[in-house]
């Protein structure tokens, strides 16, 4: 039975979710660092943490604001579940993430009817789960089994679907299933079903899936045998299923990662009040070059993360048609940003970032999480076959011409139109992100570091677009080989680029994202990841120097408990 909110005890949309936390260091919060990774040796969800956001009516962020929800803005909704990110990804995804998932398709394809019944669910603080994994075919949906056959006016359902967050205890399910028996993109349908409207003797429930990371969260399957439902259980058209999960997706897979950034912030925030308490050879372990090139590092890792995934979150507003191509490029580099400095982070925090209690034991817990959190809802070869059709476009229309955009693509506090769900576009055929790129590295003529990165960048632009013409037609498809993959992977490098130079041309004058320093270390490191030559060297003075910058901001943030990404707000603690 869904527990009804209190409408005394509704949150309004400026409340803020981070103070309602506490102060995560305090060994007494039933929502801080002991008592999350106390309920994660036990394999639980935190029983107060389910309660504070229940409260708190987290499910209305999913749900447009139309609706009665406070969804406003795609990047709004990432910076705002950050804040649970911050404390327990299990927690982020086993309370709400799962519903999120399951509504969007609903937002963009559902019927009047079926929106308003979802969103009356969501906002009385029911769950809904999104049931799309069959194991004999992972993520690819096109190949799906389940089925839900015409038959006398109705509709029965056969099928397994496995590997499902919250499926047991979830109010409604959103079921993608086979429609028709023939082969092609318009065989698949979504359905939106009431649990309590579905014969129990024909509806399964599988066990609890143990899991290593996030074991919270509750997995598992649901099993429909000769199941009869009611043909008004369709989401829009028939055969509609694939059109809709691309479109979608782009929203999912634009936010969820940039969401995730909040678990590297308390890795990097956890990591350099260590470095500040540690002492060694007279004095911290912070103020060793190396430790500040790591600390450095990861702060600029995690600004390109947040930039290129707030620039992405913001274009489903502004530059809808674009968002294909930004989309999966998110979801694609955003992890490998964050695991990659995760994994440089625990070399400083050494033996400790394995303990499992004490002031440091929330470091393990992120860490093991981490990977199982990224890889959640696409793999990374799903994301880069999601772009390769639109390299051939893009290089004939879309690249090698300098333009601009407009200033709300890049600005945290400009507004945004309504996010029109139905509206995303199927395929890219312009990339204003990078035109972007070109008109700044244009500008930069006078400045000559940061002209020559973004050099570096352009010339990359320059060749992708060559291989990208050249690629045969097979080359072109999601079936594509290692050369097409390759050009997608390293095309989302670019776009990171891009967006970093898009924030910073617009950031406020005089606050640290105008600074070059910042941008400098974030490109270079991107440059590496290219294989180019970012010149960024811990042990030359001038890149020593921007390290002792960044770690500068970096422990001012931790010391006002600010945040280390892109808004640097107050947090708790």
């Amino acid at each position: 039975m869904t527990r009804l909110l209190d409408p005394a005890r509704q949150r309004p949309a400026g409340s803020d979710l981070e103070l309602l936390l506490g102060d995560p260091w305090d060994v007494d919060n039933p929502l801080g660092h002991a008592a999350l990774v106390a309920a994660d040796e036990r394999g639980e969800l935190s029983g107060p943490g389910e309660r504070a956001l229940h409260d708190h009516g987290l499910n209305a962020e999913f749900v447009p604001a139309a609706l009665g929800g406070r969804f406003t803005g795609a990047d709004r909704l990432m910076r705002r579940l950050r804040a649970v990110f911050r404390r327990d990804s299990a927690l982020a995804i086993g309370y709400g993430l799962t519903s999120l998932i399951a509504s969007v398709p609903v937002w963009t394809a559902g019927r009047p009817e079926q929106r308003d019944r979802l969103a009356g669910l969501l906002l009385a603080g029911g769950r809904a789960a999104a049931c799309y994994t069959e194991l004999p075919h992972g993520t690819d949906f096109g190949r799906a089994e389940f089925a839900a056959r015409a038959e006398a006016g109705r509709l029965v359902l056969n099928g397994r679907k496995d590997l499902v967050n919250n499926v047991g205890r979830a109010d409604m399910l959103l079921l993608f299933a086979r429609t028709d028996a023939r082969p092609g993109s318009r065989s698949h349908s979504h359905l939106l079903l009431d649990r309590s409207d579905l014969p129990p003797d024909r509806v399964s429930f599988g066990p609890r899936y143990p899991t290593s990371g996030v074991p919270g969260c509750q997995l598992g399957g649901v099993a429909f045998v000769d199941c009869p439902v009611t043909p008004d259980a369709l989401l829009g058209e028939a055969g509609t299923g694939i059109e809709t999960v691309l479109r979608g997706f782009q929203v999912t897979r634009s936010v969820l990662p940039g969401m995730v950034v909040g678990s590297l912030d308390t890795m990097l925030r956890t990591v350099t009040r260590f470095a500040l308490d540690r002492r060694l050879y007279g004095g911290s372990v912070a103020d060793l070059p190396q430790t500040q090139a790591v600390l450095g590092g990861a702060f600029a890792d995690l600004l390109v993360a947040d930039c290129l995934a707030t620039v992405a979150a913001r274009a489903l507003h502004v530059l809808p048609e674009q968002a294909p191509v930004l989309a999966p490029a998110v979801k694609y580099l955003v992890p490998k940003l964050l695991q990659d400095a995760a994994y440089q982070l625990s070399v400083v925090l050494g033996a400790r970032g394995y303990l499992r209690e004490g002031d440091y034991a929330i470091f393990q817990k992120h860490l093991r999480d981490l990977p199982v959190v990224t890889l959640a809802h696409a793999s990374s070869a799903v994301c880069l076959s999601s772009i390769i059709p639109s390299l051939p476009v893009l290089a004939r229309q879309g690249w090698g011409v300098p333009g601009e955009v407009p200033d709300r693509l890049y600005r945290l506090d400009a507004a945004l139109p309504p996010l029109d769900f139905a509206g995303l576009g199927l395929a890219a055929r312009r990339d204003d992100v990078c035109a972007e790129l070109l008109t700044a590295h244009r500008e930069l003529a006078g400045a000559a570091e940061l002209h020559r990165l973004t050099g570096v960048f352009v010339a990359e632009l320059g060749r992708l677009r060559e291989r990208a013409l050249a690629l045969p037609p097979r080359e072109r498809t999601v079936t594509a080989g290692r050369p097409s993959f390759t050009l997608a992977a390293r095309y989302t490098v670019v776009l990171g680029a891009a967006a970093c130079v898009g924030v910073w041309r617009h950031a406020p004058a005089g606050s640290f994202l105008a600074e070059p320093t910042w941008l400098v270390t974030a490109l270079a490191r991107l440059a590496d990841r290219l294989g180019a030559d970012g010149g960024h060297r811990w042990s030359t003075g001038a890149d020593a120097e921007r390290y002792r910058r960044l770690c500068a901001e970096l422990r001012d943030r931790v010391a006002d408990a600010r945040s280390l990404d892109l808004a640097c707000r107050r947090l708790a603690g």
